[in-house]
């Protein structure tokens, strides 16, 4: 399956086979409240003491590259993805291997780590006594106020990468974003693969062969 690419449909389905917007947006939902108990955790340990953020901080990459980058890897998918019915594969068809699972997050995480670093700059900058006695949410507020150019560049980048992601998804038929370019993934209806698989590894007919190099133009 190395030369080819998924159908952008399969004879006798109805609708698309890709997962769109709202199946992603659905699954990033479900990703943020499976998540939850582990970040009121660190809120509550960063909320104790100036010095909790120093304690939070790798064990996040390791959580944020586990859920992302591993799970994707060895299933296909975030357990949201999962449970909404929903992939990830490579254009050819195959599952995704380390190198696909990697790409798609570097973007994601090299701004997760980012974010965390202003933080920990901010933090070294900051005042303990007094931001001790703040409350957690204007603790926040204080830390990027020491920081405002680079807090401010972490905001744009993120909303650029964010605004970039989603209109990139809206405008092609096999609903991809830009990761998915990066890493040559597509995300699938679970309930197709099968399918897509049998359709992708079938022998060529005039018909096939005219749609591959119509794919290829798409």
């Amino acid at each position: 399956m190395t030369d080819k690419k998924t159908p952008l449909k399969i004879p006798g389905t109805f609708g698309s086979i890709y997962a769109g917007f709202w199946s992603r947006l659905g699954a990033a939902l479900l990703d943020t409240l499976i998540l939850l108990p582990y970040s009121a955790l660190v809120v509550y340990i960063n909320s104790l003491s100036i010095y909790g953020h120093y304690f939070t901080f790798v064990p996040g990459i390791i959580v944020h590259v586990w859920f992302n980058i591993y799970l994707v890897k060895k299933y296909g998918g975030t357990p949201g993805k999962l449970l909404l019915g929903i992939k990830i594969i490579k254009l050819d068809g195959n599952d995704v291997t380390w190198r696909e699972a990697f790409l798609r997050q570097v973007v994601t995480l090299a701004m997760s780590v980012f974010g965390s670093l202003i933080t920990l700059y901010g933090l070294s900058l900051a005042d303990p006594e007094y931001y001790d006695s703040l409350g957690w949410l204007y603790k926040q507020q204080y830390i990027m106020g020491l920081i405002p150019v680079l807090s401010t560049i972490f905001v744009w980048t993120n909303n650029i990468w964010v605004y970039s992601e989603l209109f990139v998804l809206l405008f092609n038929k096999r609903k991809r974003a830009i990761h998915d370019f990066m890493a040559n993934t597509v995300i699938v209806k679970t309930r197709y693969l099968k399918k897509i698989r049998e359709v992708m590894n079938a022998e060529p007919t005039p018909s096939t062969e005219n749609t591959n190099e119509q794919d290829v133009r798409e």
